[in-house]
């Protein structure tokens, strides 16, 4: 599975941003799309989670009701919604595919197949 991340700026506290996932190279139909965060200084962050089949979504706790993910099937696009953003959300953000059994699912261990990152910066 090929990844490709994009999406990423600068934007002021308070504003939004989406990013966007595009997928290939395989049928997503049995894999979860993740996606995860890294800010300078700190390990990788799960962000948040779907089932390509179903939609089932699965998010960070501190990350529910601000970050939305969803999926275009007709795309093989998965996006993460960004919403009322603060300056601590400024990282490289990545997704991430694979099939990791429930427990594994928030973890980077359970996606053997990386995007490249996209920066985003918040600004005060």
């Amino acid at each position: 599975v090929q990844l490709q991340a994009s999406g990423g700026g600068l934007v002021q506290a308070g504003g939004s941003l989406r990013l966007s996932c595009a997928a290939s190279g395989r049928t997503l139909s049995s894999y979860t799309l993740g996606w995860f965060r890294q800010a300078p200084g700190k390990e990788r962050e799960f962000v948040g989670a779907i089932r390509w089949s179903g939609g089932r979504t699965l998010y960070a706790d501190s990350l529910k009701g601000r970050f939305t993910i969803s999926r275009d099937n007709a795309k093989n696009t998965v996006y993460l919604q960004m919403n009322s953003l603060k300056p601590e959300d400024t990282a490289v953000y990545r997704c991430a595919a694979g099939v990791p059994v429930l427990s594994a699912t928030r973890s980077p261990a359970g996606y053997p197949y990386w995007g490249q990152g996209t920066l985003v910066t918040v600004s005060s």
